[in-house]
């Protein structure tokens, strides 16, 4: 098993735009921008498209799938919070905290995967929607898949029931723990685990300022220690910066990706630390974290699927 893989799902935004259903505990986007929705759908459309361009330049295969206009669904372009795809050819679709995400899940997706990979199973832990609790996919939760750990940072969007349950049936060790950012002048806790955390093969970065409980840091430290993880500290500054928000893929090579915005927060000893392991590739990803609140990590769904064989 292997932590990074080489094909990534995306879903190419047709009316992305800022969705007032997340903002309410999405602290990262921002509505006051000087431009309609249509300047704001071309310039998401363009960083996208991009970021897609960047990706496939370094032998990543990225399968695109372009959203709907009708359901309108403005936070499309973040597709791992819907879903997770597995080695062992199981998938899950994950209950969603804002009405108008839930159209994200396509089945029509899941059949053009068939295509090209095995599918044995769908399992969906929708139906707690119905009980108002919530697992946004690999945005509530970190997998590192190699040692079978999940790391989750509890909050609205992120319950511990379903990540029990998650856990359980992915027979997957859970390490919880809370997370805090400042926001509205309070001490709030962070939405997705993604935007502190990212796990690599061979190292994590982290906020492990954001973690206000010693015991669950100490925890979580013990746990990366554990597992051979060299830890790589962000501070809370550079988490606000999605500098958490970062995924690790297999192209030509193994790449640490990320935004521009999420590059620039970082310290030479920090960048240093991280291309001792492997290159650092960003792109601009501006409009898409202002107004989507999400960031590079955000927008890729990994497929762990077995490809069929030819």
């Amino acid at each position: 098993m292997k932590q990074a893989t080489n094909n990534i799902m995306m879903i190419e935004p047709v009316l992305f735009n800022y969705n007032s259903e997340t903002a309410v505990n999405n602290y990262y986007q921002n509505n006051d921008l000087s431009l309609n929705h249509k300047e704001i759908q071309q310039k998401a459309h363009n960083e996208f498209s991009e970021f897609v361009s960047l990706l496939r330049s370094k032998g990543v295969n990225v399968l695109v799938f372009k959203d709907t206009i009708d359901p309108h669904t403005p936070d499309s372009i973040f597709p791992n919070n819907w879903i997770s795809l597995h080695q062992n050819g199981e998938v899950f679709l994950f209950p969603m905290f804002a009405e108008n995400r839930r159209p994200e899940r396509r089945l029509d997706i899941i059949s053009k995967l068939k295509n090209n990979f095995n599918v044995t199973k769908i399992n969906s832990l929708t139906h707690y929607e119905n009980q108002n609790i919530f697992l946004e996919g690999t945005g509530s939760m970190i997998l590192d898949r190699v040692n079978k750990i999940c790391y989750a940072a509890r909050s609205f969007r992120t319950n511990e029931i379903v990540l029990e349950d998650f856990c359980s049936q992915i027979k997957y060790e859970l390490v919880v723990f809370s997370a805090f950012q400042d926001a509205n002048n309070e001490r709030l806790q962070i939405y997705h685990t993604n935007v502190m955390m990212c796990v690599a093969n061979s190292y994590a970065i982290i906020c492990l300022d954001s973690i206000d409980s010693s015991t669950e840091r100490l925890s979580v430290v013990n746990s990366l220690n554990k597992t051979n993880k060299e830890i790589i500290e962000i501070s809370e500054p550079q988490a606000n910066q999605f500098a958490g928000n970062m995924l690790q893929v297999t192209g030509d090579q193994d790449y640490l990706v990320m935004s521009k915005t999420a590059y620039d927060s970082l310290n030479k000893s920090q960048i240093k630390q991280i291309t001792s392991f492997n290159e650092i590739i960003y792109a601009d990803l501006d409009i898409i974290e202002k107004c989507g609140g999400g960031s590079a990590r955000c927008m890729m769904a990994e497929i762990f699927l077995p490809l069929k064989d030819d």
